[in-house]
């Protein structure tokens, strides 16, 4: 990856005001954002296009945050997920950390806090770690 090319970053919520509040300022920083509030549809998008970062939200309809953290890790062990969730327990994060998880915020969050998580996250990934 070249330093000019942009991050590729998906966020999964489904709560629309998550993704809405998100993409445009991740876009201003520089990133292509994609934004969904089905993890189902998440899911479809995740095997057609390799992401760097994946935000997502853990308690959903259909697949919840869990098993999508695992199959964005299985496709592609590269891609830096942050999770947001508004039932953080420790038990959780250990949970998220084990399986791999670079990043775990707590609702309600400030905008800034995902700026500054995607931020460490593209720091990692373009220093090759």
């Amino acid at each position: 990856m070249t330093s000019m090319e942009r991050l590729q970053v998906l966020i999964l919520d489904d709560e629309p005001i998550v993704c809405k509040r998100l993409k445009p300022g991740l876009e201003r920083s520089g990133y292509e954002v994609e934004t969904f509030t089905d993890s189902r549809e998440a899911l479809r998008r995740i095997q057609e296009k390799t992401f760097d970062i994946v935000i997502t939200d853990l308690k959903m309809d259909a697949i919840d945050g869990m098993e999508f953290l695992q199959k964005v890790k299985e496709r592609s062990p590269r891609t830096e997920v942050i999770v947001i969730t508004g039932f953080a327990t420790m038990d959780t994060a250990r949970e998220t950390y084990s399986r791999g998880v670079f990043d775990f915020i707590a609702k309600p969050f400030k905008p800034s806090e995902i700026q500054e998580a995607v931020q460490k996250a593209e720091a990692k990934i373009r220093s090759g770690g």
